[in-house]
């Protein structure tokens, strides 16, 4: 079945650095548009970036754009988003899903991300 398991979050001050990874398992990677999203405390889920199968296209939601990347290694079957200046409202946790962002999608358990002084 599918797995996801998200890595690399952590405890992060206003305008540090972070990279998350996302391990895959139980479907082809390598056919599978990716995607990420996190849920602020208390909020509903926001989409953040999705990647094309083969890396050819990103796109990212405004307000992470010029600051969080999107990237996957189809050999290790492993998608990352990495993420430079952070402020205290990139606070949440970070889920990675299976295909494009959608609830109805498979996704993992998530990282927490807190950034915080």
């Amino acid at each position: 079945q599918v797995q996801l398991v998200e890595s690399g979050g952590g405890l992060v001050r206003p305008g540090g650095s972070l990279k998350l990874s996302c391990a895959a398992s139980g479907f082809d990677f390598s056919r599978s548009t990716m995607s990420w999203a996190r849920q602020p405390p208390g909020k509903i889920f926001e989409w953040l970036s999705d990647i094309e199968k083969d890396s050819s296209d990103t796109t990212y939601a405004a307000f992470v754009k010029g600051r969080f990347t999107i990237s996957r290694d189809n050999a290790k079957s492993t998608l990352y988003l990495e993420m430079n200046d952070l402020k205290p409202e990139d606070t949440g946790r970070y889920y990675c899903f299976k295909g494009r962002f959608s609830l109805r999608n498979e996704r993992g358990q998530g990282t927490q991300v807190t950034v915080s002084s």
